[in-house]
């Protein structure tokens, strides 16, 4: 099992020194997914709120969430991101999927930054519709992609439909 880098012998916090690492692209995909009733999904894809456009304004907070994971995070190296792209997917009649990927050109991955706006994102569409569904849930954030750098690529393998039916019942 890989030590871990954010404490010093000690037992004390540090920020990881990486000065010394190669500058590679770095790219992460996080997701969160939204439950909530189907007649509040049904608003949000008609643009019914009178809040607005709940995707657009949740792309935009995802954004914004991603480019200050570094003031949020305690230890997070600040990152100059090249991108960060949003997408979001209606899975069912109940969930919609909020991705969110960033890439950079560093020592460093970015994994949190995806995590963080795809956290922030579903957080905002929670916060736009929550005048109509209280009873929405935020559920598996996760990372699901992330490419550069010495730990290698890793891709998280997705269950097949009979693995997700039966781990739902």
């Amino acid at each position: 099992m890989a030590e871990l880098s954010h404490f010093d012998e000690h037992g004390g916090s540090r920020m990881v020194d990486t000065s010394l690492k190669p500058e590679t692209i770095r790219i992460a995909k996080a997701s969160a997914i939204i439950r909530m009733k189907p007649e509040t999904l049904v608003m949000i894809q008609n643009r019914q709120l009178a809040k607005g456009d709940v995707c657009e304004v949740a792309r935009l907070a995802g954004i914004m969430a991603a480019k200050k994971t570094a003031d949020l995070i305690p230890l997070c190296h600040p990152l100059p991101l090249t991108s960060i792209q949003v997408r979001f997917e209606f899975l069912d009649a109940e969930r919609l999927r909020v991705e969110l990927t960033t890439k950079t050109i560093g020592r460093t991955g970015v994994e949190m930054e995806a995590l963080t706006g795809a956290s922030i994102a579903a957080l905002t569409i929670y916060d736009m519709c929550k005048a109509v569904d209280r009873s929405m849930t935020v559920e598996t954030i996760q990372l699901m992609e992330k490419s550069g750098g010495q730990g290698g690529d890793f891709v998280r393998e997705m269950p097949t439909n009979s693995e997700r039916e039966r781990s739902e019942s």
